[in-house]
């Protein structure tokens, strides 16, 4: 049980410092860090992938290897929306006369 309580203790730290990183950030620095958390996302779905194919059906660890591979997939697709938008305010507008 001490096991467990620890391993929360340590996510909740997490999510507090990384809310804390985050919204220090510059924005200039907002498409290199969100190609980054696209890498991590990349690995974590991976790693649920990998998870869900060894684990026995319907186990604790394939049901959080399933949403591991879910909320990777919501923070990699959003991610390239984002970065997607904020490339396209830097295109030339074509059609308009000087």
């Amino acid at each position: 049980m001490s096991e467990i309580v620890l391993l929360f203790f340590i996510f909740v730290i997490a999510a507090f410092l990384g809310k804390e990183l985050i919204s220090k950030v510059p924005s200039q620095l907002h498409t290199p860090l969100m190609s980054a958390t696209n890498a991590i996302s990349g690995i974590a779905i991976l790693g649920g992938l990998l998870v869900c194919s060894i684990s026995p059906a319907w186990s604790p660890s394939m049901i959080l290897g399933f949403f591991a591979i879910i909320c990777a997939s919501i923070n990699v697709v959003g991610g390239y929306m984002v970065t997607n938008r904020m490339l396209s305010m830097f295109k030339k507008k074509e059609g308009k006369a000087k």
